[in-house]
């Protein structure tokens, strides 16, 4: 007898979101930054985003935790509806939810203490006293491998590898189930990146996290995440087990992106270079149907009139094209 899957921990239905742009009503345009996503991500996986840069991944990421507002779509958390909720009933929903930026040290305040850095969370959801505190903070140093005199020091006093370990600490204070990881290595070196990659996973393993890992580094992604959605200019075009899409891509765009990823093994390189043709149409303009056909080798005329939707081309795995690439 198969496994009754787990209701999904965040659920999206054709979430939106735009940005007016211009100074004037008659100037102002609008920005398709998230375009009908349509996710279910599920509690203990990694769910990988991946795409070019300013295909919305980070916006997307934003919305999921609702630091931003939804312009259209509704978005569910443990089963509750928080699409337009008010950011006081968002506050018991804050704890259960976190992000880690990819620039630690914009998102630390340079002026003040590590330490009290830390200690935020639990002033403003939790009642606890000041030797409470401290020891809550010494925890989240220990725990991400940092040690506990270094509360005393100030976010310049550390390295960028070290800045987002505290970052890290500091999503981790209220014991969350999402953790909405926005390119957190991207900044660093190789070295440093495998660190904090191999944190993160002990830290999902040792507290039953589950992740949203947005990257542009497909075998950053490859290595970390179970599940990997594809976005293209807002929307998302593949998504799936991420073994089964990064080993036979069936949208167009997916297997241009993996084409481009550096192997050292030339045995195991694709056997040709993929490369687009034109430039990524701007979120401004996006063209109509669907917004890959402009630079897809498989495009007919059905491609530009019609939008195509996410279809399963597998167990779990599924497309948004008219004319996927064979599996």
């Amino acid at each position: 007898m198969s496994e009754t899957k787990p209701p999904p921990l965040v659920r999206t239905s054709e979430l939106s979101k735009h940005y007016p742009v211009g100074r004037s009503p008659l100037q102002r345009r609008i920005v398709h930054a998230v375009e009908q996503v349509s996710l279910e991500i599920f509690p203990g996986e990694t769910l990988g985003i991946v795409g070019e840069s300013g295909c919305g991944k980070s916006t997307l990421g934003r919305c999921l935790v609702r630091l931003t507002d939804i312009t259209s779509g509704t978005l569910e958390f443990a089963g509750r509806d928080i699409t337009r909720a008010s950011q006081r009933q968002l506050r018991p929903v804050r704890r259960q939810m976190q992000m880690v930026f990819q620039d630690p040290s914009a998102s630390l305040n340079p002026r003040r203490r590590v330490g009290d850095l830390l200690a935020d969370p639990f002033r403003v959801h939790e009642k606890l006293s000041r030797s409470e505190m401290a020891d809550r903070v010494e925890d989240l140093l220990v725990r991400v491998e940092l040690l506990p005199e270094h509360a005393q020091r100030f976010p310049h006093e550390f390295s960028g590898g070290q800045r987002q370990r505290i970052g890290i600490a500091r999503a981790l204070a209220l014991r969350p189930q999402l953790i909405v990881a926005d390119e957190p290595v991207s900044a660093l070196d190789v070295s440093i990146q495998a660190q904090i990659i191999n944190l993160l996973a002990d830290l999902r393993d040792a507290l039953k996290l589950t992740y949203v890992f947005i990257a542009h580094d497909l075998s950053v992604v490859r290595q970390f995440s179970s599940r990997v959605a594809v976005m293209y200019l807002g929307s998302i075009v593949e998504t799936g087990p991420v073994d089964a899409v990064f080993s036979s891509p069936r949208h167009h765009y997916t297997a241009a992106l993996r084409s481009a990823v550096p192997v050292p093994d030339v045995d195991n390189r694709p056997a040709q270079r993929i490369v687009l043709k034109g430039d990524l149409p701007s979120p401004l303009d996006p063209p109509s149907g669907c917004r890959f056909h402009t630079r897809c080798v498989a495009a007919t005329s059905l491609c530009r009139y019609e939008r195509p939707v996410l279809s399963f081309v597998d167990t779990n795995h599924l497309v948004a094209c008219h004319h996927p690439r064979a599996g």
